[in-house]
């Protein structure tokens, strides 16, 4: 049963990890920091700071020990890493890193192409590692990717998306993040697949992670906002894709979210004109117009 529309939601901006980690040429470690930084005045309070994962197979995320050392941490933010083992986890805490998370599919192809194994056995190494991370008094998220589509299998089952987010949640994550990962969703397959997952975990403990392949993110959002969902990935400038699943566009614009709940009266903390100088500050480094609709209407009447 769907529960009360939120009167206010929380983003999580994904861009500084998630959007740049799909950059194919290396984006200098003092362009992160002050793109974190920048953020990091926006009021937005979860800003995904970098990922401690293999330099070999995700170059891009090779500073991040440098990139949390330099950055001006607020106490009211969260600045969460992806740790998918528990040699990530230890260079995590070296960090001083209160949150990470943990990286899953419900795609059992996916999973093999994204962390070469299959979905029991990256539930298995995870055990190890939110356990390890609990210990230390750091925080886990869950992300769940493929929930609405794979672009190895087609559509995916949402009882299979429950199964890994009630494993992923009965664990310890204390948020279970689901990732249409190619934007194939619809509002109605995103009202179904909440409905299901619904049913396994907490509505309080999902969060939305849509791509905008076909534009139907800021749709699904608001499926997902009305069926009681108050947390929402995005990325500034729409930055991201996904290097495992060919064809798949950026994140959906943090600055095109904030404008859309600023407009039904929704509270986000997040000032849409600081925002919106930062997309420009980063689209403009990587030498390209923000991917939002928002900011470059905001350019042209500025």
């Amino acid at each position: 049963m769907a529960s009360a529309s939120p009167k206010q939601v929380k983003i999580v901006e994904v861009g500084p990890r998630d959007g740049l980690q799909n950059e194919k040429a290396l984006v200098p470690t003092e362009v992160k920091v002050e793109l974190i930084n920048r953020l990091s005045d926006t009021g937005l309070t979860a800003i995904e700071a970098s990922a401690f994962v293999s330099p070999k197979w995700v170059p891009q995320m090779a500073d991040a020990s440098n990139v949390l050392a330099k950055i001006n941490k607020h106490p009211h933010i969260s600045y969460p890493v992806l740790t998918p083992n528990m040699k990530g986890l230890e260079r995590a805490i070296e960090s001083g890193v209160k949150e990470i998370a943990v990286f899953g599919a419900a795609s059992e192809s996916f999973s093999q192409k994204n962390i070469n194994c299959s979905i029991k056995e990256s539930l298995d190494r995870f055990a190890s590692v939110i356990d390890a991370a609990k210990k230390e008094n750091i925080k886990v998220r869950g992300y769940v990717s493929c929930v609405l589509g794979c672009p190895y299998e087609g559509e995916i089952a949402p009882d299979k998306v429950a199964k890994v987010s009630k494993d992923l949640f009965d664990m310890g994550c204390f948020e279970i993040s689901l990732g249409d990962t190619i934007g194939v969703g619809t509002p109605l397959s995103t009202r179904h697949m909440i409905e299901t997952v619904a049913k396994a975990i907490p509505i309080e403990t999902i969060a939305g992670h849509y791509h905008d392949t076909y534009g139907q993110a800021l749709a699904n959002i608001y499926a997902s906002w009305d069926m009681g969902v108050s947390v929402f990935d995005t990325s500034v400038a729409g930055l991201g894709g996904c290097p495992y699943a060919k064809g798949a566009s950026g994140n959906v614009a943090t600055e095109d979210v904030v404008y859309m709940f600023n407009g039904m009266n929704i509270e986000t903390g997040v000032d849409l004109t600081k925002l919106v100088e930062t997309a420009w500050f980063i689209a403009n480094v990587l030498d390209r117009k923000p991917n939002s609709k928002l900011s470059r209407v905001m350019e042209q009447t500025s």
